[in-house]
Formats: C-alpha cells, sequence, structure tokens
C-alpha cells in the first residue's frame, strides 16, 4: 500500500487535471475571436507538431516514430486516425466559434457510447443488455431534440462520430498516445503548411496580424499537447473503470461553460434530452464496472 497508493494519488490529480484542461478548452478557442476556425485549426496542427517535437526528443520517443514512419503499409489507419482527429478539432473549434458549445458538451457525452455501438457494429463484441438499454435511452435523447426541437444536433453527432471513430482505429495502432498523435498531427503537417502559404499569398492570414493573436496561435500547440501529457501519466496509474469515470469531467465542465459563462440558452426540451443521455451514461458505467475483473472478484468473495 505504501507504493501503490501515492502512484494511485498521482495518476488522479494527472487525470483530473487532464479533463480539467479539455473542459476547460472552450475558455481558450473563445479567445481567437474574428479568426476562422479552419485558420485556428492550421496552426492547431502547425504548434502541435512543433510543440511535440519538442517533447519527443525530452523524452526520447524518436526510435518509436521512426519505425512507424518507416513502414508505409501501417500508416494508413494513422492516416486516417489524422484525418478524423483533424475533423474533431476543426468541429469543436468551430462550435466555439458559433457559440454551441452545449452541443460540443452533448458530443463528448455521447462518444462511450458511440464507442460501445461501433465495438458491436464493426468489431462484433457482444453488448450486454445494459449497454444495449444506454444506447437505445441516448437515440431516444436525440430523437427528442430531433422531432420537438426540431433541429438535429449534428455538431454533436459529427462530434461524438469522429471521435469515437478514431477511438477504434486508433487501438488498431501500436503506438502510445504521445507517439501515435505525434505522427498524426505529421501526417497533417503538410496540408496546415499548404493553407498557411495560401493565406499568406492572398494576404489573409492573421498570424504576424497582432502580438495577441500571434501568441494564441503559437500557443495552440502546447494547450493541446499538455493533456495529453497529463492522461499518459494518469493512464499509468489508473485503472482503465478509473479513468472511465473521470472521462465525465470533460463535457460536465463544458456544459456549465455553456451556461454560465456563454449564456448559451437551454429549453426544457433540450434539458430532458441531456437527462436521459445522462442516465444512458449512468446504465453504461454501471454495466462497466459491474462486469469489471475487480466486481467479478468481489462477489466472487461475497460466495
Amino acid at each position: 500500500m505504501s507504493t501503490t497508493t501515492p502512484e494511485a494519488t498521482k495518476g488522479a490529480i494527472f487525470g483530473l487535471s487532464a479533463y480539467s484542461m479539455w473542459g476547460c478548452f472552450p475558455l481558450f478557442f473563445a479567445l481567437f475571436e474574428g479568426v476562422p476556425s479552419y485558420e485556428v485549426l492550421i496552426h492547431r496542427i502547425i504548434w502541435s507538431s512543433i510543440f511535440l517535437a519538442v517533447v519527443v526528443t525530452l523524452l526520447r520517443r524518436w526510435p518509436l516514430i521512426r519505425n512507424a514512419l518507416a513502414q508505409p503499409r501501417k500508416l494508413g489507419r494513422v492516416l486516417a486516425c489524422a484525418v478524423l482527429i483533424g475533423i474533431n478539432w476543426g468541429l469543436y473549434i468551430y462550435a466555439v466559434e458559433t457559440h454551441r458549445v452545449l452541443q460540443a458538451s452533448l458530443g463528448y457525452f455521447l462518444t462511450p457510447l458511440v464507442n460501445v455501438a461501433l465495438g458491436m457494429l464493426v468489431l462484433g463484441e457482444r453488448m450486454v443488455r445494459l449497454q444495449a438499454v444506454a444506447v437505445g435511452l441516448a437515440a431516444v435523447g436525440i430523437l427528442i431534440q430531433l422531432f420537438l426541437v426540431g433541429t438535429l444536433p449534428w455538431i454533436s453527432l459529427v462530434l461524438a462520430g469522429s471521435f469515437g471513430t478514431y477511438g477504434l482505429f486508433r487501438k488498431q495502432v501500436e503506438l502510445d498516445g504521445l507517439s501515435g498523435l505525434f505522427v498524426e498531427t505529421l501526417l497533417l503537417l503538410p496540408l496546415g503548411l499548404l493553407v498557411l502559404t495560401w493565406l499568406s499569398s492572398l494576404e489573409a492570414s492573421h498570424f504576424g496580424e497582432n502580438n495577441r493573436t500571434t501568441f494564441l496561435l503559437m500557443s495552440s500547440g502546447i494547450v493541446t499537447a499538455l493533456p495529453l501529457l497529463a492522461f499518459a501519466g494518469a493512464a499509468r496509474r489508473l485503472r482503465l473503470s478509473t479513468l472511465g469515470f473521470l472521462m465525465y469531467i470533460n463535457p460536465t465542465l463544458q456544459f456549465f461553460l455553456a451556461l454560465w459563462v456563454f449564456n448559451e440558452p437551454l429549453s426544457a426540451i433540450q434539458l430532458a434530452s441531456f437527462v436521459i443521455i445522462w442516465t444512458a451514461l449512468g446504465l453504461y458505467s454501471w454495466s462497466s464496472w459491474d462486469s469489471s475483473p475487480t466486481a467479478a472478484a468481489r462477489r466472487a468473495r461475497a460466495r
């Protein structure tokens, strides 16, 4: 206990830090007023690549990177991951810029349930009864918004779908989180540099326009990498079930920021939809906890 408890405490601190930083992302991306979301995205890619290269050098991960880049046949899934994470990043920035943080929050609440559905549909995994009920409830929550509010929360669905599919491909890539993200951003880097060159030739680039905007664009790389590094520290020290519960910190913070900071409207019908999806997440979490090896061992001891 004297050796594991301090490590578990460190893991909890890292996990809380990672998900809290992700949850506060709307506060950061709201600062880019007047800068188009696609331009913020390309700078996020460029400066993430630069900052991650420094981190990879300090942590001596270059052998893993070189090995991955030396196998072009295996880069197909990494490229798919890169495209999906690029879509996810860009749409998230767009959601913040257009004051749709509630939809972004809903998307990340839906992601675990999308993962379950994809596991069943694509990988042939068996879905236990409570998980099936949870996915069904989530679908009801979306249908309520579609038919009673009259709008399809497409941002939520694309965010959840892109990140869920990203996780599906990511499981098939033999790279840790840091190295994988670095290779993904490297694959996106040529496109980012091309768009930046195009914007500069049109004199439409906001980079260098003023010190504040330039600093924010450059810092987007650090802001992207820091929670990932904290998450890596948590993943090494905590059980997967614990990480699963901490994951809800991110969309919960976004939900309250949308209401209290960005003053986004929340109708009674939308709130009912969120409550249904939260209930679905509760069932999913209970199912995951109840089917874990720890719970099984506890039941065996009780007998």
